[in-house]
């Protein structure tokens, strides 16, 4: 621990005030990983387009965006390694530009295979940018100028999702699908080459190459990509099924693989030994909670605005902008308080106010629009800043500088995990839970529920009418749309109310973090 100390004790020495040529390329870095961020949400506004366009089977069109994804929990525990083998400077110049080429090959790709190959290389590129942004908050500025750097950062991980929709909209109709992946080579280029002639310093170029584990690498591929894969199908195969049963099993065993190897090696691929650091680990698992909440209600919202309110792409956007305007709001309140308060206590704020924000989603009901959801969206779009800045100090803030950017690929690692769980949990909800409020609502409507029959949108004097006699084949068609309606709402609010529930618990865990660590990131923070 008294090395850890004496890192954050040093880094203020060590690291002159970063120059503006450093805070520009910084700005750059950001830029790339926004890139990598916003790509998911903006391509999952058009995947109908795109299947049209390449004449995709519907089962299979889900693999536009689980290739992406697979490819980017791989790549995230990576950036270690790759950092100490080409230095930051140089792993987010190639990464960028891996990420350019990748985009520029999915646009102009006509079938199905060629599609899916791009983005596995799309994919690949952006999990190395996100952590390398993050590692770079602490080795390339002064602890007294972290808290600005992470909240840049900060600022364009958590927007990307929340512009995403209205962006991918506004792309799609005004232009084609093609334009989903081509926005991206411009800033692709301005990125790598400001990032190029910027990042000159030695603490942007130094290297510490480990010997590559080929056992272990491929251990961790095996078992991130046949996690993810077993939590894509979980909620539409069943959790117990034998290929969804059997890839978590095989998942299991090749992590306790990697593991073992990584444990064991003099020159480990991921330095799994961050763990022992408490904060470290309370860090991470912060980071998982604010996953389930962030990525959740970021597919909830357009998930209930298109199906229940049956609003298009644009619309959606625009809607759920509000969660991002309040995120900017707050931005600057959170930098202010986190040099000046306790860490955990922001901490425990801010995760209460977001676990606030979205159990208020979980009383929706068929009418619920724009106007209901503003407030939930303001709660939890201000406290998104205070659940990412203050963790991110408690968990990468005291490591040692070898540490840290091992240590910033597992954080966000653990984010990115968070929210692909937390997708196949409410896809899970969802589908179990739409048949049982299906059933309780035809019950009620057996038994002349007038309110029942109001609220899913049945008159109440044609009710009446109908009430005592034998449905036609024609009412049953007219009534089960606004069964199914009624039924896919509830689900929904069972949903918010899952994903509340588990990021409210993480606030217990902000009891855990130790006292004189937290009062130390705090003090640095203060200098």
């Amino acid at each position: 621990m008294a090395a850890l100390l004496d890192w954050s004790s040093m880094n203020d020495n060590v690291l002159p005030a970063a120059s503006f040529r450093t805070w520009i390329g910084f700005i750059a870095m950001c830029l790339g990983m926004f890139m990598a961020i916003l790509d998911i949400q903006i391509v999952a506004t058009s995947l109908p387009t795109i299947q049209t366009a390449l004449g995709i089977e519907t089962d299979q069109m889900v693999w536009v965006q689980t290739a992406y994804l697979t490819a980017e929990i791989v790549a995230i525990p990576l950036t270690g390694y790759l950092t100490g083998l080409l230095g930051m400077r140089w792993l987010f110049v190639v990464a960028v530009c891996l990420f350019t080429v990748a985009s520029a090959g999915c646009a102009q790709s006509d079938d199905f295979t060629t599609l899916i190959a791009w983005r596995i290389a799309q994919g690949f590129a952006g999990g190395t940018l996100i952590p390398a942004v993050f590692s770079a908050v602490f080795l390339l500025f002064p602890v007294r100028s972290q808290g600005v750097a992470t909240t840049i950062a900060g600022v364009a991980a958590v927007l990307a999702p929340t512009v995403g929709p209205i962006a991918g909209g506004w792309i799609t109709e005004s232009w084609s699908w093609h334009w989903l992946f081509r926005v991206n080579i411009v800033p692709g280029i301005v990125a790598a080459l400001i990032a190029l002639m910027t990042l000159r310093g030695p603490a942007a170029n130094h290297r510490n190459p480990r010997n590559f584990d080929v056992i272990a690498l491929v251990a961790l591929a095996a078992a991130l990509t046949a996690f993810e894969l077993g939590l894509k199908d979980a909620p539409t195969l069943g959790w117990s099924a034998p290929w969804v049963a059997g890839l978590l099993a095989f998942s299991a065993a090749a992590g306790a693989l990697f593991c073992f190897k990584t444990l064991r090696s003099a020159f480990p691929l991921v330095e799994l030994k961050c763990f022992a650091d408490r904060n470290f680990a309370i860090g991470c698992v912060l980071s998982f909670a604010l996953g389930i909440g962030l990525f959740g209600s970021t597919y909830l919202m357009p998930f209930f605005l298109g199906l229940v309110r049956e609003h298009g792409a644009l619309r959606i956007g625009e809607i759920m902008l509000a969660t991002g305007i309040a995120q900017l709001v707050s931005a600057p309140i959170a930098v202010a308080l986190e040099r000046k308060v306790d860490a955990r206590w922001l901490s425990f704020a801010g995760f209460a106010v977001f676990a606030a924000g979205l159990l208020m989603s979980s009383r929706q009901t068929i009418n619920t629009d724009a106007s209901e959801m503003m407030i939930p969206q303001i709660i939890r779009g201000s406290a998104i800043m205070f659940c990412l800045l203050p963790p991110t100090r408690l968990a990468l803030g005291l490591l040692s500088e070898k540490l840290v950017a091992d240590g910033s690929g597992l954080f966000n690692l653990m984010r990115n995990l968070g929210g692909a769980i937390g997708l196949a949990l409410i896809d899970t909800v969802i589908f179990s839970r739409s048949a049982t409020h299906a059933n309780g609502i035809v019950n009620k409507l057996q038994d002349g529920d007038v309110a029942t029959a109001v609220s899913i949108g049945i008159p109440r004097d044609a009710f009446l009418e109908q009430a005592g006699q034998p449905l036609d084949e024609f009412t049953r068609e007219m009534v089960r749309p606004l069964v199914e309606k009624a039924a896919l709402a509830d689900a929904v609010n069972d949903a918010w109310l899952v994903i509340g529930i588990l990021t409210a618990l993480a606030v217990l865990l902000v009891l855990f973090v130790r006292k004189s660590a937290a009062a130390e990131a705090t003090d640095t923070a203060k200098a």
